[in-house]
Order: C-alpha cells, then structure tokens, then sequence
C-alpha cells in the first residue's frame, strides 16, 4: 500500500486514469527529499541490531533510487526491502520530512508484482494472506490451539526445537501463539451507553484483535459505555486491509478497505474507535490507499470521509474527558509505544494521561521505547530471526523497568514481547491500556490484571 503524502495523494486521486505514472514521477521527487544525514540510524531497529548501512532507512533510499532508475530489482535488493520492519521510527526522526512510508510501500508493491520470489516464500506469504486478515478464520484455530496447549505437546516442541529445525516461520507462529481461555460471550451489535449518551461510535474489532484478544474489545465497548458511549459493533465488519497494505499487497488491501467502508457508511456514528495500532494507523489514510490502487474518485472521496472519524481509543477518550468513577490500581505498569500508534499516528501523550488518571498505578517507560519490539505487522513470521532479536532486546528493556505489567495499544505487540519475556525466564502479564481503564472504572482488584488473582 503506497502511503503518499496528503497532497501527493489527492493530485493522483483527482487523476485516477494516469495513477501508475503519476505515482512514478512522485516516488522520484520523494526519493530526492533524503538528504542522507543519518539521523534515522540510531531509531532504525535492524540498522541498531546489524550496522549495516544497506539496512538503514538511508541506506534503502539508495536502493530504492537505484532500483527506480534502472528499473531492476535483485535478489540483494529485495532482501534488503524485505529487512525493513516499516515502523516508521525513522520517519518521526527525520528532520527533512522525508515520506519514507510512502516510499517503502510503493517499492514493495513493485517487489510484489514484478520481482520472481522463490517457490517456497510465496507459499509462506500465501498462507500467512490467506489466514491472518480472516477473523472467522483465526477463530477456528482456536479450537485446536487450547488442545495444543492444554496438551502439554506446546512445551515439549519448543523445548526440542523441531519446529525451528523444520520451519523458521512455524516456530514462530508457535512462540507467539497466545495462551487461550475460554472466550468471554460474544459482543453484541449495540453496547447501550451508561447514563446520559454523549456519543454514538462505532468499534472496530479487527482481526488478531477480534480471533485472539477479544477481551480487549469486551473492555473497549465497557469503557466506552461507562463514559457515555452508544457503541455500534456492525457483525458484517471484517478486515482493514492493514496487514496486506503493510506486505505491498495494494489491491488486496484497497479491497478490505473497500467493504469495511460499505459495512461503517451504514452506521450513522460520530467516530471510529479503533484499538489496535497497525489497524488505526491504516484506517486513517483509507483514501490514499485507494487512491494509489487506482480507485475512481467517488470511492476515495468515501474512504477520505470515513478515514477523518477515524480515532484511536485513547485519542477519543481524553478529547471526550473523564465521566466514570477511577478507582485504585496499586500496580506498577511498563508501557509500550507501538510503532504504528506513536510513529504512524504520533499519539504518545493520550495513553500516559489516561493511564495516569487511575489513582495508585505507576507507569514506567521503556528504554530506546522508539525501537520496534519486531512484531511489525507479520514481520515476525517472514523474518524470524530478526524478529526474535528484536523481541529479546525489548523484553529486556521491559524487565529492567521491574513493573507488575506490562501495558501495550496493539495485538501484536503483545504476542511479541510476552513470548520474549517467556524465553528469557520472565514472564510478565501483558494487557492493555482499555482493560487497565476498565478495572479501574470497575473497581477490579490489581491481581487481574498482574495474573496474581
């Protein structure tokens, strides 16, 4: 999904016909923005990890304006490309304003359409595109994940290391994969507000989110109902699109977002709350991914509607000021900045100041918290080893902190940095920030939330 800049994004909506030449000659102008003075390198996680100046931001700007102007991509290119996590931690760093988003997408949809990847990383993408943006999908994993886990086999195959023998990306999934309980009841379509409504918005439940965490999206509508909040769950909702767009998969995402647009235009809401980083983060530039996928402009004129009540929960939640009663959480909490919520939507204050409301909980920050954690989206089922560095480097930054809990806006981030925290010997509860807020607004004791109870 090639993310161009607002105003780049509207010359090409406006001429929908010439798009594939129009993105062409704005991808060139991007390229000349980069003035290569290193100021990415230091937040750029596998440049931190590796020192390679090939997998630094300004390193890959240089392949990308070989690639563009000799209209060849090589297998060290693309390799190169395919390292980049694309947390946008160099585009908050940037001083010149480079749109380097914009420019690792474009150059990934190229490489998904033009470049000849081996037989047996197609399989891997197909199968991983063919699953994780399926919610009901997911969802019948379940099933067969509580028996695996419930058998005791989980533990014996990390231990012997077989899967890693086997399949990289499989111990992978196998590392990550929650530990799942018996779901709370499905949410129903309409979450009545507590007292007086001051809003009515609508939830998205997304996908990882909706399949594995759906006790984030019981405490979201919980927390939206105790703060005035008529919430609107359409059952009909599915993907955002955001993990394909991430892959470079343009028309694949331009699609989800094609429906989800339909499925919300029927819900007469003020906002779009949205609980996941990477899914947020997407859903607010709805119009420029279907802009670069070459969508008339009706359509993106309805995707820039939709994309403009789009709001992360914590956004929403301080603009519309505290109602609810907080009650105390003696809790010492870690958090965690997901790339895609405080690169991708800068929102880095909202989360600290709802979390700071509560009476009695301490919240630590984490250090370098500007360098992934190695979830990115499905970064760390492609490129395991990476991920896994990455994962045990944050872990031990979540262990220096010494906190209780750790407190996390995204899915994936959670998965990632539980399992480094298993590895290493020190498992930590992980939540997040809505379930804090509702066992604060219900008076929950602390132990819930630390795994004590």
């Amino acid at each position: 999904m090639t993310d161009l800049p607002a105003d780049a994004a509207n010359e090409t909506a406006g001429a929908a016909d010439e798009a594939p030449d129009e993105r062409e000659r704005l991808f060139g102008e991007l390229l000349d923005d980069c003035v290569h003075c290193g100021f990415c390198l230091p937040t750029c996680p596998t440049h931190v990890l590796w020192g390679q100046e090939m997998d630094s931001p300004r390193g890959r700007i240089h392949l990308m304006e070989q690639t563009h102007t000799e209209d060849v991509l090589t297998e060290a290119a693309v390799g190169h490309f395919d390292n980049c996590l694309g947390c946008l931690a160099c585009v908050s760093a940037c001083p010149s304003g480079v749109a380097y988003d914009a420019l690792i997408e474009h150059t990934r949809h190229r490489v998904e359409t033009e470049y000849d990847r081996p037989r047996s990383e197609r399989a891997l993408r197909g199968a991983v595109f063919a699953l994780f943006p399926h919610r009901n999908r997911l969802r019948l994993l379940r099933g067969p994940l509580r028996a695996y886990q419930a058998s005791g086999v989980s533990s014996l195959v990390r231990r012997s290391g077989l899967l890693d023998r086997i399949s990289p990306s499989l111990a992978a999934m196998d590392r990550v994969a929650p530990s799942l309980s018996s779901p709370p009841p499905a949410l129903p379509e309409r979450v009545p507000a507590v007292g007086r409504a001051r809003a009515r918005v609508g939830m998205l439940v997304g996908c990882v989110q909706g399949a594995f965490f759906p006790e984030v999206n019981t405490a979201t509508a919980r927390v939206l109902a105790l703060e005035g909040c008529d919430v609107v769950v359409p059952r009909s909702q599915g993907c955002c699109g955001a993990l394909s767009g991430h892959a470079g998969r343009l028309e694949e995402s331009a699609g989800f977002a094609r429906r989800l647009i339909e499925v919300f235009e029927r819900e007469r809401v003020d906002r779009i709350v949205v609980n996941s980083a990477g899914c947020g983060s997407s859903m607010k530039h709805l119009d420029r991914t279907l802009a670069e996928a070459g969508a008339d402009e009706a359509w993106v004129r309805r995707g820039r509607a939709l994309a403009e009540r789009v709001v992360d929960l914590t956004e929403f939640l301080v603009d519309l000021g505290p109602r609810a009663e907080r009650h105390p959480l003696p809790l010492h909490a870690a958090y965690h900045d997901a790339c895609h919520l405080s690169h991708g939507q800068g929102v880095i204050r909202q989360p600290r100041a709802l979390l700071a409301g509560i009476p009695g909980l301490r919240v630590s920050d984490l250090p370098d918290k500007e360098v992934c954690c190695g979830s990115a989206g499905v970064y760390n089922l492609l490129r395991p080893g990476a991920a896994v560095e990455l994962g045990d480097r944050k872990g031990r930054d979540v262990a220096s902190t010494g906190a209780d809990v750790l407190v996390s806006g995204n899915p994936g981030c959670s998965l990632q940095i539980a399992a480094a925290m298993r590895r290493a010997g020190s498992p930590i509860a992980v939540t997040h920030t809505a379930q804090v807020l509702d066992a604060s607004l219900r008076g929950l004791p602390a132990e819930r939330l630390s795994g004590r109870a």
